[in-house]
């Protein structure tokens, strides 16, 4: 029973381990996208970052038809930029909603993807030293 036990948490211990790998691969792969649909049809704008919170930067700005627009997922690649502040914007023409601050690229990515990466790494190696070094020192034990 323990030896079932023991190998359903090492298969957890490896699906988390997984998720958490294409977690950080897809960290990557979503802004290089981005930028591919943004690349294929650029507009430039000078925005203004309306609002600064944990989950997003909401920025408005007005396209050369002057319609403005004030997308809903925010602004990709925002840090350090403060609310009030106006900066050059870069925005798909096909879709407006689809904005980046001018010069940011999804470079800027892998290093948090890499830091996902390895914090999982050693998480994991270290849950699976857990549960096998305590099977090996029971197994030491019963032997004695």
């Amino acid at each position: 029973m323990r030896f079932r036990v023991r190998r359903r948490v090492n298969q957890l211990i490896v699906g988390l381990y997984a998720a958490a790998l294409l977690a950080a691969v897809a960290m990557v792969v979503g802004p290089f996208i981005n930028d591919m649909k943004i690349g294929a049809d650029p507009q430039r704008a000078l925005g203004t970052i309306t609002g600064v919170d944990w989950m997003r930067t909401a920025v408005e700005y007005q396209d050369a038809d002057g319609i403005y627009y004030q997308p809903s997922s925010g602004l990709l690649y925002p840090t350090g930029l403060a609310t009030g502040q106006q900066v050059w914007v870069t925005y798909a023409g096909d879709n407006p909603e689809l904005v980046k601050v001018e010069g940011r690229e999804w470079t800027l990515s892998i290093i948090p993807a890499l830091s996902v990466a390895a914090v999982s790494s050693l998480i994991a190696g270290g849950a699976w030293w857990l549960v096998n070094y305590r099977r090996k020192r029971e197994t030491v034990d019963t032997e004695e």
